[in-house]
This record gives C-alpha cells, structure tokens and sequence, in this order.
C-alpha cells in the first residue's frame, strides 16, 4: 500500500522534483507462521508469504522529456515467499460457503445437491490469488506525467481500493484489515487490466478517474472509477467509487468509500464506511449451458438463477481503529463490521491488534491477533495480506488468527 501511494505521488509531483531520469528495483519479502482456528480439518498452523504485505519484486522508473513532461512506468510482480510460486489458494482451499454449496439453502429441492456440488467445485477452483499465474499480477503500467497531470495506461489499482486501503486503519496490512471480512465474493476490485486513468492534484487535495476496458470490449466487463482526498498532516478526508459491468455488459459490483483519519493524542485516529451493490453478479451466465445437457434446459436454468441470487451482494461495512507509531514500536486496534442485507444475513465482525517492531528502516518483526465474529451464514475465515482467508468449517463458525513474521523492504 506504501509503494502504491508513492508512485500515486510520483505521477502527480512538480518537475521540479523529478529533476533526474531514473530507474528502481524494490520489493518486499514477507513471511511468517500463522495458526487459523475454525477451518475445516481443524487449526492450521502454516508458514505463509505475505503476513503485513504480499511479497512482490518491482521496477519503476521516469525520464524527463523536458518541458514539464516525464514518461514513467511501474512493473511489479508477485511471489510467495514460502513456496517460490506465484499464486495461491486460501487456507480452506476450494470449499465454499455453506449457503452457496447446500442445495436447500440455496432454495432449491435437496434431490439437486449432486448437481449443486457440480456447481460449487467449479466456483470454489475459481478462488485464490493470481491463479492464472500471470508474471505482472500486481501492476504494470506506462504514463506520461504533464504540467495538468498524469495519465497512465495498464493493470492499475482501482480509485474505490485506493480510498478504502488508505482509510483503513492497517492500510490493508495483516489478517485484521477491512478487506478480509468480505473476501468472498469480493466486495470491491482491487485491481483491474486494460485502465486508463487519469491523476491530478493541486496542493492537498488530489484525485483519480479510470476507465478500464474489458478485453476486446467496451461494455461487457468494462469499469468506471473516481476518487478524490483531501489531505493534510493532520487531517484527511476521501471518497472512492466504483462500477462494474459483468460479462453481458449488465452493471454488476459497484462500491462506494468514504473515509477520514485524524491525529488525536500520540496517534491517529481511522475510520471509512462502504456500500456495496451487486444485482448481475459476474461470470455466472454459463452455468446453464454447462448443466443443460446433464440435467435439461428448465432444471439447469433454476440452478444458475439460484447461484445469481446467492451471489449477488447488498452491503454496509463500517471501520474504525487507531494507530500509534513511538520510536520503533507501531500500535494498530481496529474494528470492522460487515452488515449484510441480503436475506442470507451472513454478518461478520471482526477487531484486534497488531504489533509492529522496528529492527531498521527496511527490516520489522510483526505480531497479529484478531477474530472473526460470524453470524447467521457468514462463515468468513482470516487470510493474510498476501493471501485470501476463505471459509470456516460451518456457516456461523467463529475463528481466531495469531500471526508472527518478518518483513525486509529492499
């Protein structure tokens, strides 16, 4: 999240301050012991990548075409740290949640639950992390920094993400930020291919606006975004919007953030709140065509019609903690709460503590502790920053993750 803000800050500072073409190699190396209660098969005790941030190795680098005008780019790519592969799968592997593997919750006859196990083994193989195993995952983009602002081209973080990984009190490090309550489905896009976005900002106040292709198309999985902070040293203030098409261009997820931090006492104090909507969730429209010649055409349609009900998405989310940084010692509490509207009232809460300790600039030894409060159907399990937590055994199931680990920043 730091290294996403810097180069938010490159695209938009003065030339002045970019006197100097240049180029970069950074990274971040990341790993740990976590033990998860609450999943399937019992506690898991593992040694993960990505505890505080998901390891990476990056490139970036800007030249001056005088006049005002630089050209940048930024190349950043995913690893684990403790296999040396480039993709993962959450702690609960490809089980999915109860209300969306259980033929009756889901409203349909019990006699179809070999056709909904059909169904769920493929979505569950759909979870992870880059599993597609693409070299340049996390971004890679080009721009061109002008006198009136910047404008970039590529795999980019979308507007909505940048407010909600800034207002959140851990800045999306660690099993205890905002994101690991509603991970699946994903109650925002991260990060998203084929954008052009533009930036600008002019004295405190700064902001994004992105159009994202969908491949090969400019309306079936096409996204929009904006964002817009104000920031001072002892205030910000932000608001970041999203909207998705899915595959038969229908307007599927869409996120709306707002969020604030100010400096009170030794500390700061973080808070956001979230809305999320998705009435045409995506990537579900061949289920049908998948089942028709199993089970007929009238059948296969009412399986892939409960699927879109039991995916679509109504939600408040609702965050705050406080963070206190003394000498090389950083204090993070938080707590967020994840309401869900939708009849399946799959509410999760979540709250606790990190610890950070700083060994250098580059080099910190970390301590998490959080749990997960799930109510009704929720069944969300923790994750880490570089990984997806999936689900706990059974709907309602609780969970608690206790994390150590070392982060080196090069």
């Amino acid at each position: 999240m730091k290294e996403m803000i810097a180069v938010a800050a490159l695209v938009v500072a003065s030339p002045a301050a970019l006197a100097q073409s240049s180029a970069q190699v950074y990274g971040i190396v990341d790993a740990g012991v976590s033990r998860t209660t609450g999943i399937s098969g019992g506690t898991k005790t593992l040694l993960v990548s990505g505890i505080m941030e998901g390891s990476r190795l990056g490139f970036k680098g800007n030249e001056d075409l005088g006049g005002g005008y630089r050209a940048l780019f930024t190349m950043e790519h995913r690893f684990e740290a403790d296999t040396g592969g480039i993709s993962n799968r959450p702690e609960s592997g490809t089980q999915m949640p109860d209300r969306l593997s259980q033929a009756t919750l889901l409203g349909l006859p019990g006699a179809l639950q070999p056709v909904v196990n059909s169904v769920s083994a493929t979505l569950g193989n759909s979870i992870g992390v880059n599993l597609a195993g693409n070299m340049w995952d996390r971004q890679v983009y080009v721009g061109l920094v002008t006198p009136f602002g910047g404008v970039l081209a590529g795999r980019q973080y979308t507007p909505a993400y940048e407010m909600a990984a800034t207002f959140d009190t851990l800045g999306a490090q660690s099993s205890l930020s905002t994101g690991q309550v509603s991970s699946f489905p994903p109650s925002i896009d991260i990060r998203v291919s084929n954008a052009l976005v533009y930036r600008i900002q002019q004295g405190p106040v700064s902001g994004a606006l992105m159009y994202a292709l969908g491949e090969g198309s400019a309306t079936t999985g096409s996204l929009i975004g904006v964002n817009g902070m104000y920031k001072t040293d002892a205030f910000s203030f932000g608001v970041g919007y999203n909207t998705r098409n899915n595959e038969l261009a229908k307007k599927s997820l869409t996120s709306l953030v707002i969020g604030a931090s100010a400096s009170v006492g030794p500390g700061t104090v973080v808070a956001e709140v979230a809305s999320v909507k998705d009435d045409n969730p995506t990537g579900l429209s061949s289920i049908a065509a998948a089942l028709t010649p199993v089970v007929g055409a009238p059948t296969a349609g009412v399986v892939q019609n409960a699927y879109v009900e039991g995916l679509k998405q109504d939600a408040r989310l609702m965050h705050i903690g406080y963070r206190l940084t003394t000498g090389p010692n950083t204090f993070y509490v938080a707590y967020t709460a994840w309401n869900d509207r939708r009849p399946n009232n799959a509410d999760v809460a979540t709250y606790g503590g990190v610890y950070t300790y700083s060994l250098s600039k580059r080099t910190d030894l970390n301590l998490v502790m959080t749990h997960f409060n799930n109510k009704n159907l929720a069944q969300s399990a923790p994750g880490q920053a570089g990984f997806l937590g999936g689900v706990t055994a059974s709907a309602g199931t609780d969970s608690n993750n206790v994390a150590v680990g070392i982060r080196h920043r090069f």
